[in-house]
């Protein structure tokens, strides 16, 4: 019976990524597109402060007194790669405090202590929280600053929870895009959905499949003159074992017997009947 796909949690609609003042283009789509992979697909931006890159010549200038006539551009979806929906349903807001209006639990993203009194958590400590304020109906929030300076203090302390990624202490410099997906996965892998449509069907070879197989095995090695000063028996007996313990499938047989059919032809015409 095949396996049935299964679906990313509803409750997942609940968490809200929240991308402040992000300056390239193209992390916005990479980060839309690390997002919908782990089942996540609300996207809020802040003020979007874009640059100028090579595949954008001339981006599009935020306007406070009119978000919604924020239009991203294209590079931000070519990054996206499958996950346009996120960026066309993206939430544009002027300030942070807008955005987290409606939020009960709201993670900072950060790397410095500061002047915080606040417990730095990782995403796995977090995560428990989080999915339980989601499954509850509760919107939460992970939000990430802009990829030079990061949150600043104000946007940091608007958040109830700050949130850090552990990493090499010498040499410390994630993408907003890899922070992303890092937070995302950390969240999708405690959500408990299922792997069982990864799983591949195995056809396990029957009792009398494996033993026709060995039949044939033998035969070729009978034709070949392989028992010779052998003691045949015993090496039927180590090959049976030795299929017996392998869980061997259907399409083994069928490989091993198709070459065995092959070598008898060539032994037949190199050294026909007599």
């Amino acid at each position: 019976m095949p396996n049935t796909k299964p679906t990313a949690p509803d409750y997942l609609s609940n968490i809200n990524v929240v991308l402040t003042r992000t300056s390239h283009p193209g992390n916005i789509g990479s980060a839309a597109r690390a997002m919908k992979t782990m089942g996540l697909t609300k996207l809020t931006l802040v003020a979007p402060n874009l640059m100028q890159t090579p595949m954008t010549a001339e981006p599009p200038v935020f306007d406070p007194a009119n978000p919604q006539a924020f239009k991203l551009p294209e590079e931000s979806f070519i990054l996206a790669s499958g996950a346009a929906d996120v960026l066309e349903n993206a939430r544009i807001c002027a300030t942070l405090e807008e955005a987290l209006a409606d939020t009960v639990l709201s993670c900072a993203l950060t790397s410095r202590r500061r002047e915080l009194t606040a417990e730095l958590q990782t995403p796995r400590a977090l995560t428990p929280e989080l999915l339980t304020a989601a499954e509850a109906g509760q919107q939460t929030a992970l939000v990430f600053g802009n990829e030079t300076y990061g949150l600043s203090i104000e946007e940091v302390q608007a958040c109830n929870r700050l949130m850090t990624i552990n990493g090499n202490p010498d040499y410390f410099s994630l993408n907003l895009a890899q922070a992303v997906q890092v937070v995302c996965y950390e969240i999708y892998s405690q959500t408990d959905s299922s792997m069982e449509h990864l799983k591949v069907e195995k056809n396990t070879a029957t009792h009398a499949q494996i033993g026709g197989m060995i039949d044939h095995m033998q035969g070729l090695m009978e034709d070949i003159g392989f028992f010779n000063r052998r003691n045949g028996e015993r090496i039927i007996r180590r090959l049976q074992n030795l299929f017996a313990r392998a869980g061997t499938e259907t399409e083994d047989i069928d490989i091993l017997r198709g070459f065995f059919n092959m070598v008898q032809q060539k032994t037949q015409k190199t050294n026909p009947p007599q």
